[in-house]
């Protein structure tokens, strides 16, 4: 039997004097119309023509509510601008989100188009199709919508546009400036952006800033997140034989570089998981006030533990947040030779280690990547950033090739930092409960560039379900995270911070 939020429930989601008067049904009815017109625009990073058409869709919807919107030209696509008539006696909110999204392999999706918005419904036997009629005379805010971004980063625009929509209709004066910048990059580490943001500094100029990026917290409470990790990447390809050789004829003469590789990454990390290479950790202390916001965030271990089938997590922290206050060392992808029904007896040419390097603010990337090259020279290796000649190849025991990524640096803004201590205080007052403080989370949102540049604080208000699928196949999004989302940017863009 199909379980229908009541009115009175739904109604309690708004309740404040001004937000009563706001038509709960249309606004959430009407984001998902907005959504799937929006996600049915293919918008592959990789895929200028994707950009420009997304690009399009969002100056009409912008243009609609009053906002005045321009295209910036970058090194590389362009972002998208908008904004509200600027006002001189206001501060100003720069709002960043994405319209990109991650590329798409339809045969891993459970619908035929990972761009026709899917609705459907939890069952004791999974995911049950719903019509879109059903929702004619009630929402159930547990179904979701399944497509690509449609919680990365679709659906917080979308919501965006919904909650300027019931701002108007309740006649609210937003006491702000209204700046939003969407990045067409993002899903490619947003190489252009730090360039850019440096070209139209005076056009971004604001007080604070506000990434609603990224899911709330697993307990699906409304949280507030301070700061993200960086990252850098480092491809290690160690050199065997000039091509590959007969395992019969040449192993036990010729060195394997599987193994050249597996032994020099061993000597990287200890059996907890911590870097072993001297420098990683420096800089980084955590008083008590500190590591008494990270223990208040409200993390299930023993549900993080099952979740990823694991008896016991790594030691660099003691707690779950404790370690992402750390730089981490991470083996994202090996390979050598050939695997499963492709393998065969050879002894391979080459083995890569693919890393990826998460940063922290106090660990800049290039010093961390030099640290790492350095115990690699320890260990007895000729570093080269190029494949080795004959020469070299007869003059080295050990070689290896190494290419860097670029660096998309951590930021963290300070807990007590006024304008973050307002935005709690309003957002609880709002939500009738405590919110989620997160000193600075895993991932990786390109935002270092505004903050460097602009000087301004930043916070990330995430608005999609934790459980949302990003960048994997049946990405999705609960329709009750859209009523939040509204919630959350009217209360956000009403209350003088």
């Amino acid at each position: 039997m199909k379980k229908f939020l009541t009115l009175t429930f739904l109604l309690s989601l708004f309740a404040t004097h001004s937000q009563d008067s706001i038509l709960i049904k249309s606004k959430v009815a009407n984001a998902i119309g907005e959504l799937r017109e929006f996600v049915a625009i293919p918008n592959d990073a990789l895929n200028a023509d994707d950009i420009d058409s997304n690009l399009f869709w969002l100056r009409k919807k912008f243009t609609e509510r009053g906002f005045n919107s321009t295209i910036l030209e970058t090194e590389g696509l362009p972002l998208f601008f908008a904004a509200l008539p600027m006002d001189d006696n206001k501060p100003t909110i720069l709002f960043y989100m994405h319209l990109d999204g991650q590329s798409v392999d339809a045969k891993k999706w459970d619908q035929p188009d990972p761009y026709k918005v899917v609705l459907k419904s939890k069952s004791d036997d999974g995911w049950k199709t719903e019509s879109f009629s059903e929702l004619d005379d009630d929402i159930n805010y547990d179904w979701r919508l399944f497509g690509r971004s449609t919680s990365d980063d679709k659906g917080p625009i979308v919501m965006f546009l919904n909650a300027i929509d019931a701002l108007k209709k309740d006649g609210i004066d937003i006491p702000y400036n209204v700046k939003v910048i969407l990045d067409s990059e993002e899903e490619k580490s947003s190489a252009p952006l730090p360039q850019a943001v440096r070209t139209y500094k005076d056009l971004l100029k604001a007080d604070f800033l506000v990434i609603n990026d990224g899911p709330v917290h697993v307990s699906g409470k409304p949280t507030i997140v301070y700061g993200c990790r960086g990252i850098t990447t480092l491809s290690i390809t160690s050199h065997g034989p000039i091509k590959p050789q007969h395992s019969g004829h040449y192993g036990n003469y010729a060195p394997n570089p599987g193994f050249q590789l597996a032994q020099l990454l061993a000597t990287m990390k200890d059996a907890d998981g911590k870097v072993l290479i001297k420098g990683y950790y420096d800089g980084i202390t955590l008083d008590d006030a500190t590591l008494e916001i990270l223990k208040s965030v409200p993390d299930n271990i023993e549900e993080i533990n099952k979740n990823l089938a694991i008896a016991n997590p790594e030691k660099v922290g003691s707690f779950y947040q404790e370690s992402l206050q750390y730089p981490s060392l991470n083996i994202r992808g090996l390979g050598s030779g050939w695997i499963g029904d492709q393998a065969r007896t050879i002894l391979p040419a080459t083995a890569t280690a693919e890393l990826d390097l998460r940063l922290v603010p106090e660990t800049d990337g290039n010093r961390l990547k030099k640290l790492v090259k350095e115990h690699i020279k320890n260990q007895g290796y000729h570093i080269l950033d190029t494949e080795p000649t004959m020469d070299v190849r007869l003059k080295y025991d050990k070689i290896v090739t190494i290419k860097e990524g670029t660096v998309t640096d951590a930021f963290r803004t300070d807990l007590n930092n006024p304008f973050g201590n307002n935005i709690v205080k309003t957002m609880e007052n709002k939500f009738g409960e405590k919110l989620v403080q997160i000193r600075i989370m895993g991932g990786t949102v390109p935002i270092s560039p505004f903050i460097n540049e602009l000087k301004i604080p930043a916070f990330i208000i995430p608005m999609a379900n934790p459980d949302n699928n990003q960048h994997s196949a049946n990405e999705n999004l609960k329709i009750r995270q859209i009523a939040y989302g509204i919630k959350t940017f009217y209360t956000l863009l009403s209350s003088k911070l």
